[in-house]
């Protein structure tokens, strides 16, 4: 070793040791002046010093010659050999025994030994240093006590090292001598001798914290630190003297006991974090040991070994099979106190094969909390693992699909392969049906309907009761609507169930039926609504609860029931960051129509916020999400990032052959694209194949994609004004049909756009009205401004910016953060429209006047207030004796100033106001009672 790195040893060994080398130039004194004394320094881990203190002790004593000095050193590999550390201390023409003596013949010898080091000691006082005295044999550490009981006459001082707790390996007269306990170094010394050595702040932070005062290890870790950066793992190539000094103590100078806790107290620490107190004592269980060391060893021992470099360089010394079964007790022992299923299989993942049934248990516990979480890769690592164990059929058929349904968004091929292995492994019908359910919803992510329509014939020809076939036969009907071909026989095979469905599977029968009826423009919103209020009430077969309650979310939406429709939707679907279970097709459903009733609602950064994780997740892994990916692309193409939502459409690439109703969405987003860039021919090719696919389905109506309102203002800018007008008054007479204010206001406007003129003046005055009190934001302010810019063009101007500063209105509330998110500032292309028609329409922005409802006046609010509560307005003229027109005036300037466009939000201004006002009040009272 050079000579610096010697110094810089001994400097740091002695650091913080001015006591122990006080107690020993004491103790020598005595000795000197024929006062004998022994002295024991004793550490409970290695590492310590001992050895360093020992030989600072001899230097000073031997440096001016006034004694004479005698070493030895026990050492493991002669513990065997009687007398074997005494023989070291004497000289060759002293006989020292090479055998084990008994009774009076050891005796003889001991006190003939004792007269040698006396009559020695005579000529000239004497220090014995003894190193490592835990390693002498018995035969020597017997002779050391029989010495240090008649020190006391003698000009001998017996210095002492062992490691082991403080009252040593053999029992000492405390009347002649005294221990010390080497204690670890402060931080601060840590921190002084490695800026001493030239160490920046964070290496004397490492020194501090992977030595834990320990003063071989830091001195190892300065060493290691002064030469580059520390190996990553235990793994890594690089010599590191860090972990070769651990591994040594580990392999060659501890007990196999103290191993044993070391080791155990390693793998304990395995998080990063020390154990737990209570662990602790457990982990001294599993390592019997005669003396086990004190908790607060053990507190030290675990903190240390906390540290990643301690503890890889402490497993990096076990023996093969050691680490697992080190983890296999402990994750028992926290099965057994009740911890956390998490912390028990993050041990088990340690285990080869987990191969008892509490084992399985813990590991199918975790993975569910994980997933309620959102570490869902963290939940498929311990299904894998619980599956590399011995399991019964059924519960490995379980797990095989838990685990199917977990990888699915992430790879679609490896999901859909689980899936068809635990199909293949339940035995029992009504399981298999099940799993056929999932595996078909499955394969519909994964963009293969026909082979999903497949998978539930098969199961419905080994169905073995009636009822399961009919669950099965509407299963399979619903899954037909991602399939052209088979969409129209699927309906006409649930118009003969219906007659007699039971009535836990009708309500999903009327369902579909209802959902074909209302896309084939057969139906109204007010007949669907009354078909389907009723059966929420009624009972559903639970196999079909998610899908009938996706059906029904669906009409609810298409019918502008959005409240309703995303309320069922957050019953099904769970919270983040818990994961959708994409194998259930219900629940496909419900993602749907919560997506899209929140961008109806014109709650765009909603839709982001909710889906495009599981989008971005999903793309390029096979599961392909077409439906999703639209709302997703046209919520941010509303929040004005056109870029990113251009990036999602073309990130799904083309359907290749699917004919599933969710591609028709992304053409229509993709038209919107289009029409935004200005390129409208491109839009209208989009518009146009979003029409062909939905028809190919029967679907007319434009209550889900309104795409020959699309097409008619994007060949109107291309002057084709003909087929703008065609396709305009096709859609109106189907938006008639329906009869919801968005889509005869939505038709409205497109067919004002094709017809220009009066007609387009009227057509947009009926749907402003129509839109107002509709839950139709988006679409109304559209149709505003355009409206605005139709009376300007007619020559009423004020009309005209009366509207646009309307229109602006509520593109400003769209636009608004939701109270309390602290959300992006106000942008977005309603605004950018908006802002543009007002300077065209040379319009100022109407100001704000107060917040809530201070902006009203005392009539106005009354009014409002009477109308939130319920009242018509009728109802309102009559109790406060005033016109209808004059309460309808009054109204529209109360919407206007709260910049709201229906009743029924009224009540939530209003009832904040009141909170406002009420905590206004009781504050200053709650200051002076408080």
């Amino acid at each position: 070793m050079p000579a610096q790195r010697k110094k810089g040893e001994r400097a740091q060994v002695l650091m913080e040791r001015d006591e122990v080398l006080g107690t020993a130039v004491a103790a020598a004194e005595a000795a000197r002046a024929g006062n004998g004394r022994w002295m024991l320094l004793s550490a409970a881990v290695a590492g310590m010093g001992r050895t360093a203190a020992l030989d600072a002790i001899v230097r000073r004593q031997a440096a001016d010659g006034a004694m004479r000095i005698g070493c030895a050193r026990g050492v493991p590999e002669e513990t065997a050999f009687p007398f074997g550390l005494v023989r070291q201390l004497f000289a060759d023409d002293v006989d020292v025994p090479f055998s084990a003596l008994a009774g009076p013949d050891e005796q003889r010898v001991f006190h003939r030994l004792v007269t040698c080091v006396a009559r020695s000691a005579a000529e000239r006082p004497m220090l014995l240093a003894v190193d490592d005295l835990h390693h002498a044999d018995e035969a020597s550490q017997r002779w050391i006590g029989y010495l240090a009981r008649r020190i006391a006459e003698l000009p001998v001082l017996l210095v002492l090292t062992a490691c082991a707790d403080p009252s040593g390996p053999i029992p000492l007269p405390p009347a002649t001598g005294t221990s010390v306990d080497l204690r670890s170094l402060s931080a601060s010394a840590v921190v002084r001798f490695a800026r001493a050595a030239g160490l920046g702040e964070d290496q004397a932070v490492t020194c501090v914290d992977a030595s834990a005062g320990n003063p071989a290890l830091v001195q190892a870790l300065v060493a290691d630190l002064g030469d580059g950066p520390l190996p990553n793992s235990s793994s890594a190539p690089a010599q590191s003297l860090y972990r070769d000094t651990i591994t040594d103590w580990i392999r060659h100078r501890v007990d196999p006991h103290s191993r044993q806790v070391c080791l155990a107290l390693a793998v304990a620490s395995e998080d990063g974090t020390p154990a737990e107190p209570d662990l602790l004592e457990r982990i001294l269980d599993l390592c019997p040991h005669e003396r086990p060391p004190s908790p607060s060893s053990m507190l030290r021992l675990g903190r240390l070994l906390s540290h990643p470099l301690a503890r890889e360089a402490v497993l990096a010394a076990a023996e093969p099979g050691e680490i697992a079964a080190l983890h296999t007790r402990i994750a028992e022992l926290l099965d057994e106190s009740g911890a956390a299923a998490t912390a028990v299989a993050s041990r088990l993942l340690h285990v080869d094969r987990p191969g008892e049934v509490w084992m399985a248990r813990s590991l199918d516990e975790a993975a569910e909390d994980a997933v309620r979480a959102g570490r869902v890769a963290e939940a498929a690592a311990y299904l894998r693992h619980a599956l590399s164990g011995p399991l019964d059929p059924d519960r490995r058929a379980t797990f095989t699909m838990r685990l199917g349904a977990l990888e699915l968004p992430h790879s679609a091929a490896a999901g859909i392969r689980r899936l068809r292995t635990g199909l293949e492994l339940h035995t029992d019908v009504q399981e298999r049906a099940t799993a056929a359910t999932a595996l078909s919803a499955a394969l519909v992510a994964g963009r293969s309907p026909d082979t999903a329509l497949r998978v539930l014939h098969q199961a419905s020809r080994i169905a073995d009761d009636d009822e399961l076939v009919k669950v099965l036969q509407t299963l399979t009907a619903l899954v037909s609507s991602h399939d052209t071909a088979a969409w129209r026989g699927a309906i006409a095979g649930l118009r003969a169930l219906a007659p007699t469905a039971p009535a836990a599977i009708e309500p999903l029968v009327c369902g579909l039926i209802t959902e074909y009826e209302a896309g084939a423009g057969l139906c109204s919103a007010a007949e669907v609504l009354a078909r389907v209020r009723p059966r929420l009430a009624a009972p559903v077969d639970p196999r079909l609860r998610t899908a009938w309650l996706g059906s029904a979310a669906t009409l609810l939406q298409w019918a502008d029931c959005l409240p309703e429709a995303r309320e069922l939707a957050d019953m099904c679907l769970p919270a983040p960051p818990t994961p959708p279970d994409l194998t259930d097709v219900g629940l496909q459903c419900l993602l749907s129509v919560r997506a899209e009733a929140a961008l109806w609602a014109g709650e765009f950064h909603r839709v982001i916020a909710e889906n495009a994780a599981l989008v971005e997740a999903s793309a390029g892994q096979g599961v392909r999400l077409p439906h999703l990916t639209a709302m997703v692309a046209t919520a941010r193409f509303e929040v004005g990032r056109r870029a990113e939502a251009w990036e999602a459409v073309t990130a799904v690439g083309p359907s290749g052959g699917d004919s599933s109703w969710e591609w028709n969405e992304l053409s229509y987003t993709r038209a919107l694209l289009h029409a935004a860039d200005g390129n409208w021919q491109a839009a209208v090719d989009d518009y146009l194949a979003c029409g062909a696919g939905q028809s190919a389905h029967d679907f007319v109506s434009p209550i889900a994609t309104p795409w020959r309102s699309g097409a008619a203002l994007a060949l109107g800018r291309l002057g084709l004004r003909k087929e703008a007008r065609e396709l305009a008054e096709e859609e109106l007479h189907h938006a008639r049909t329906w009869g919801t204010a968005r889509t005869v206001g939505r038709a409205l406007r497109a067919y004002a756009a094709a017809v220009g003129g009066r007609l387009a003046l009227e057509s947009l005055t009926e749907a402003a009205e129509l839109l107002r009190p509709s839950p139709a934001a988006v679409e109304c302010a559209e149709t505003l401004v355009d409206l605005g810019r139709a009376h300007i063009g007619a020559g009423n101007g004020r009309k005209g910016r009366e509207a646009l500063r309307e229109a602006d209105a509520v593109a400003l509330r769209l636009a608004a953060p939701a109270p309390g998110t602290g959300g992006p500032a106000l942008s977005g292309r309603l605004l950018d429209m908006t802002e543009k028609a007002l300077r065209e329409g040379r319009a100022r922005r109407r100001p704000q006047t107060g917040d809530g409802g201070e902006a009203l006046t005392a009539a106005e609010r009354r009014i409002a207030e009477l109308a939130a509560e319920g009242h018509t307005n009728a109802q309102i003229s009559s109790v406060l004796c005033l016109t209808r027109r004059t309460v309808e005036s009054h109204l529209t300037s109360a919407y206007k100033k709260l910049q709201i466009t229906r009743r029924t939000q009224l009540v939530a201004i209003l009832a904040r106001d009141a909170e406002t006002v009420r905590t206004t009040a009781v504050t200053p009272l709650a200051g002076v009672l408080g």
